[in-house]
């Protein structure tokens, strides 16, 4: 059970992308990753990938002691969020192509497009290009749509990011998510938008739905920097779960956004 290896300190958590949905990408990342000893994996809330990962579970021959999680968001959360391309302003300069870590973006027919199936929302292409031809939206789903055919299929944890400053929002979506889904839920949390004592108090709030250690709070960094390998980076993912562990709350503390080979040092 996932609150086993919670327990026992052995959580060792891939993050596919709560935006990344090229299938094909996801059950070669599973199955790489679960040979490797990774057993939990953090995924776009979508039934194909969902299908995706339980097939490179498959592939790997190792199903005992691996768990999926799905990600959903509010709006303005990098991870549910997709670039767009105004095809109008757009000069084919390629700088986009350059910028992306996933190579979402390519030429056809002498002209970039995208494939959003593999956009992460990273925005790497919007701060790359030079004519301000790109933008972010947010990619936002209903919950009561998109989750019961996804726990129909069978997971392990939902996560939910509140990434932003809209708490009446947050408090929506976790009522929603709270009534479909009875198992480990994890929130992801971070502090760009909201102070310390504000998020502390949301944390607080929210796990005052749940009983004791069946939620996780992932203590975000800086959401999708895991490339950077230096102490400044992960820094603030460390000092986010310093926050939440000096405020004593009944839940798991998971390190994200932002580690590196040098997380666990720092955070010892």
């Amino acid at each position: 059970m996932l609150p086993d290896i919670l327990d026992k300190k052995k959580c060792f958590k891939l993050v596919c992308g709560a935006g990344n949905e090229d299938v094909d990408e996801i059950e070669k990342l599973v199955y790489v990753y679960s040979l490797a000893g990774c057993n939990f994996f953090d995924l776009s809330a979508n039934p194909e990938v969902v299908k995706s990962a339980k097939r490179g579970l498959e592939r790997s021959g190792i199903t005992n002691d691996r768990y999926l999680c799905v990600s959903v968001g509010i709006k303005g959360d990098p991870h549910v969020s997709k670039a767009k391309i105004d095809d109008i302003n757009c000069t084919n300069c390629k700088s986009c192509i350059d910028s992306c870590p996933q190579n979402a973006i390519m030429m056809i027919e002498n002209k970039v497009q995208l494939n959003e199936q593999r956009c992460i929302g990273c925005s790497r292409c919007v701060q790359s290009c030079p004519k301000d031809s790109i933008y972010m939206y947010s990619e936002l789903k209903d919950l009561k749509e998109v989750l019961p055919p996804i726990i129909d299929l069978g997971i392990d944890c939902i996560e939910f990011h509140i990434l932003g400053d809209n708490i009446d929002e947050m408090n929506v979506k976790w009522n929603e998510i709270n009534s479909l889904y009875k198992g480990m839920l994890s929130i992801c949390a971070d502090r760009a938008k909201l102070g310390n004592e504000v998020i502390i108090a949301q944390l607080q709030q929210m796990l005052s739905l749940r009983k004791n250690y069946t939620t996780i709070i992932q203590a975000d960094g800086a959401p999708m920097s895991g490339g950077i390998d230096d102490y400044k980076t992960t820094l603030q993912a460390v000092a986010m779960g310093e926050i939440i562990q000096n405020a004593q709350l009944p839940a798991y503390i998971l390190l994200s956004g932002g580690t590196n080979s040098k997380t666990a040092e720092l955070a010892r």
